[in-house]
């Protein structure tokens, strides 16, 4: 590592009154990874986008190799070498991948011959750079989300970036595509460039990172070396108080099974044979690696893609289900792991978010009574904490964490017996997981049987009561809270025991 790369000086940043930044400072070396982390609300976002030139500050300076930026705006960050991937990748999907890489390094001026026999040889060089190999000519819209990722590094490569933001970069990537991206991060670091790495996985940043920036409320609380800062320090530094439960699984007493699985199968969905139940007041964990069938399992029980074999149990009770409305009418809720695409309506304010799985709630002879519809908004608003205005602020203005209550109060107010939870904390801070991890087990001591599905193993581990591990869209095995370590969990997962299918 050498010299300052980027520094940002006391930084100020107001929005309709509210402080997002309180003079914030930041640094970056050449040759770095400096992640900056820290609750959603924190204002990371609001700096990157300062930093990128989206949003201008209202005090404070940035300078990028000692050069001061007086006016920054995208082109001009660009053209300064500052490139950025966001979380969810900005391409367009029906071009190809060299098309979308020509679009963001080529210049434009005036008419010229299109030379794409160069424009898919430099996409095939800029893509084995980034440690993979995609068909310079596929359609963007048949990547998938990590390729697309992919195609993001691969376009900053091209244009020489000397600061690197990465904003969520291995949310939606597997193990081995993780490990990919660090070689990626090793050989750009090697080159000098530096990396702004934005993540709310503490596990991977003590791993990655060179040095640490905690921002809390908009304001830089401390940076500390990477190599000398443990896991318990950075989340008493990001929440201002220890947090000795992030897990605060506590012991219910178990009712009778509510919810239960007999040999049932979705050719459409992949998913085989599965027989399990849950009781009242017990937390079901379904773990098991990408693509071993676990949302399709929950889209199959929520009529989503309907079973064509076996039998789904209620309190006892056989029923049909043969789509979502048929399972709302059970008394079972689904929240779904993509929250911003399937989760919530990011458009439409809290109120109408809230009401919209069940409206007979809020209705009085076809009419919505808007009244009834702020109480029930309000009502969540205070018993989920969620942090807004008012019930009418768009849920799309809200923190991750925030967008995640939301969604599930949306559920919480059809009342159900039943709630699956796919990812109930991808993506949130560690503040937000802590509260929506406390939420789950009060639902579970007033009686509610959870199905709450999970890439996380300590998330798994910390708040199941029995984990249903899964593979090749069958149940490998269940596991009671003793059994289960991290060591069962993936032999499961990856075939090489056989346990039984244990119903409770």
């Amino acid at each position: 590592m050498s010299g300052p790369i980027l520094v940002a000086q006391s930084i100020a940043k107001s929005f309709e009154g509210v402080r997002a930044l309180k003079g914030v400072s930041f640094e970056l070396l050449a040759g770095e990874t400096h992640a900056l982390i820290g609750e959603n609300g924190a204002g990371k976002s609001t700096l990157i986008k300062i930093m990128t030139g989206a949003v201008a500050a209202d005090s404070g300076t940035l300078s990028v190799a000692g050069e001061i930026v007086a006016h920054n705006n995208p082109s001009v960050a660009k053209a300064l070498g500052v490139a950025v991937i966001y979380q969810q990748p900005s391409l367009f999907p029906h071009l190809t991948v060299s098309e979308n890489i020509a679009l963001a390094l080529e210049e434009r001026s005036g008419w010229r011959r299109v030379d794409w026999k160069a424009r898919r040889e430099r996409a095939r060089v800029l893509i084995e750079r980034a440690g993979a190999s995609i068909d310079a000519e596929r359609l963007v819209s048949t990547l998938s989300m990590p390729e697309q990722q992919i195609v993001e590094i691969a376009k900053a490569i091209g244009a020489n970036a000397r600061v690197l933001i990465m904003d969520e970069p291995t949310a939606s990537l597997t193990e081995r595509e993780v490990e990919s991206l660090f070689r990626v991060i090793a050989e750009l670091k090697s080159q000098g460039v530096g990396i702004i790495y934005i993540s709310h996985r503490l596990e991977e940043i003590s791993r990655i990172a060179d040095r640490i920036t905690v921002l809390r409320d908009g304001e830089a609380i401390a940076t500390r070396d990477a190599r000398s800062v443990d896991r318990g320090e950075l989340i008493q530094l990001m929440v201002g108080r220890p947090v000795n439960a992030v897990f605060p699984k506590r012991t219910v007493a178990l009712g009778d099974v509510m919810f239960e699985l007999r040999g049932l199968s979705s050719k459409e969905a992949c998913v085989s044979n599965v027989s399990l139940g849950v009781r009242a007041g017990e937390i079901l964990g379904v773990a098991g690696l990408v693509g071993s069938g676990r949302t399709q399992l929950a889209e199959t029980i929520f009529g989503l893609t309907p079973a064509d074999a076996g039998e789904i149990f209620v309190a006892g009770k056989r029923v049909e289900i043969g789509a979502p409305a048929d399972a709302i009418a059970c008394g079972i809720g689904y929240v779904p792991e993509d929250r911003r695409k399937h989760g919530v309506i990011l458009e439409m304010p809290i109120y109408a978010n809230t009401s919209l799985a069940d409206l007979s709630e809020v209705s009085h002879a076809g009419l919505i009574d808007s009244q009834e519809e702020d109480a029930l908004a309000a009502r969540f608003i205070e018993q989920l904490r969620i942090k807004t205005p008012s019930g009418q602020a768009k849920v799309g203005t809200l923190s991750g964490g925030n967008q995640q209550k939301v969604a599930l109060s949306r559920w919480l107010a059809t009342k159900p017996k039943i709630l699956i939870l796919d990812e109930p904390t991808q993506g949130v801070d560690v503040g937000s997981k802590s509260e929506i991890h406390g939420l789950m087990v009060e639902l579970a001591e007033r009686g509610m049987a959870i199905v709450m599905i999970s890439s996380e193993l300590p998330e798994i581990l910390g708040m199941s009561d029995r984990i249903a591990v899964m593979r090749g869209g069958r149940i490998a095995g269940i596991l009671s809270r003793e059994e289960a370590t991290q060591e069962n969990i993936l032999s499961l997962a990856f075939g090489h025991v056989a346990a039984p299918a244990r119903l409770p």
